[in-house]
């Protein structure tokens, strides 16, 4: 499972060979939660509200990379990181 970003003390992972819907792994402080990339919604799992909104931004920001990420991990090959969330 790649580290793909971390940021806020958050980790974002995708796995190899993993299940539909396209999907990331968010862990924060013991919590977990399964995200989908193109709804940007909480699939399973939890995440404290203030990190889970900040995630499901994130993931809007990053829509197309981790579309391309899925890909490439369905296909067996390392994805590439993707840009953490800043402070604004």
């Amino acid at each position: 499972m790649p580290l793909i970003s971390m940021f806020f003390g958050i980790r974002i992972t995708i796995y190899y060979s993993d299940h539909n819907p396209p999907h990331i792994h968010a862990e924060y402080a013991g919590n977990k939660a399964l995200i989908d990339i193109q709804n940007a919604c909480i699939i399973r799992g939890f995440l404290p509200n203030r990190q889970l909104k900040i995630v499901l931004a994130w993931c809007v920001m990053y829509q197309d990379e981790l579309m391309q990420n899925w890909e490439l991990v369905k296909d067996g090959k390392e994805p590439v990181p993707v840009p953490p969330m800043r402070k604004g």
